[in-house]
């Protein structure tokens, strides 16, 4: 088959790689469509894991397959597959703090190699844990491209629920790239009043479209002013960070009012830093805290938000394109332009 694998040096190629084989439990599903994610570019762009491996985990597809044993699904099923499940028994998943389970950071999809969810190529294998409790079955009048939104939505919906806006109070989204448009979208959908910004023009036409009052440019207006006047003079309840860039951070905290939530959602990379004053979150009793990855307690209404299209996350699609032309698609995500959004990756499609 062909998948475009990462080998080391900030590159991918596409090559041919023996199709997965599946064993008990197991199913194997024949990739239609994956969104390229900020969270892999990291680790392409910063070589933050050893190679080889092939990414891609917003996947979408056919199941082709099944292993012995399995009876929930069959070959010609359409589904979205979710790379991480947790254990539901540990000190962490006790918590609800799945993303720190250690069952849950085994990555439970793979093209071949060291898994990493590996979409970007033709076929995936389904391992035992991930076919019990992380696959869902795609609605019949759902497109791939469309489904394959599931696992994103369900990371801005967990980062939402541990924020919880309160009636009356007023949200910032910092960046309206395709996750901080998510997270105007679901929080219109909540009835959340909500302000936005993003440095390009587009974009911000987006938020207005998508729920948010206003959207500005972060660099030509004063954003502390703004939510101020917003709020009757005391600044965002709760702020999304939902763009790294250096300051950005330092930005939440002057336009957040003493007692806010600050998310950060972005920052996903050891090699950031933020540096903000202490005074401001202790003396301000501002709280600032992090949400990462998928909720499984959240899986069935994330899949609802996008099969139903309550959410109208297709309408963030810029491109779709073949795995041969992955390279210029990591390229438009990692420099994007203002007509460039949401990427989305169809391994099945020829360049021909």
């Amino acid at each position: 088959m062909r998948a475009a694998v990462y080998r080391g040096d900030s590159a991918i190629a596409v090559e041919h790689i023996p199709t997965p084989e599946v064993g008990p439990g197991e199913i194997l599903i024949a990739v239609e469509s994956c969104g390229i994610c900020h969270t892999d570019l990291k680790k392409v762009e910063h070589n933050l894991l050893p190679p080889p491996r092939v990414y891609g985990h917003e996947t979408a597809g056919v199941v082709a397959k099944v292993g012995a044993g399995v009876t929930k699904y069959v070959p010609g099923d359409r589904v979205i597959v979710f790379h991480h499940i947790p254990c539901k028994q540990c000190f962490y998943c006790e918590r609800r703090l799945y993303a720190q389970c250690a069952v849950y950071k085994k990555v439970g999809v793979t093209a071949g190699f060291e898994p990493a969810g590996g979409g970007f190529s033709q076929y995936v294998r389904v391992m035992d844990w991930i076919v019990r409790d992380g696959v869902e079955k795609i609605p019949d009048g759902v497109s791939f491209d469309q489904a394959c939104f599931v696992e994103p939505v369900n990371t801005c919906l967990k980062a939402v629920e541990m924020a919880a806006p309160k009636a009356g109070e007023l949200a910032l989204v910092l960046g309206q790239g395709p996750i901080g448009l998510i997270f105007t979208m679901l929080l219109k959908h909540k009835g959340v009043r909500t302000i936005t910004t993003d440095a390009m023009e587009s974009r911000r036409a987006l938020s207005l479209q998508f729920g948010s009052e206003a959207s500005y440019h972060p660099l030509k207006v004063d954003l502390s002013q703004e939510a101020a006047q917003q709020t009757g003079g005391r600044g965002a309840d709760v702020v999304f960070v939902c763009a790294s860039a250096p300051g950005i951070v330092e930005q939440a905290v002057r336009a957040s009012r003493p007692g806010s939530r600050i998310l950060l959602f972005a920052q996903t990379s050891h090699k950031e830093r933020i540096e903000v004053s202490g005074a401001d979150i202790c003396v301000g009793e501002r709280t600032l805290f992090g949400a990462y990855s998928a909720d499984v307690d959240l899986q069935a209404e994330s899949a609802r938000l996008v099969f139903s299209g309550d959410l109208p996350v297709e309408k963030l699609i810029s491109h779709r394109l073949p795995l041969e032309e992955i390279q210029s698609g990591i390229g438009l995500a990692l420099h994007p332009d203002d007509k460039s959004l949401k990427i989305i990756v169809q391994p099945q499609r020829t360049t021909k």
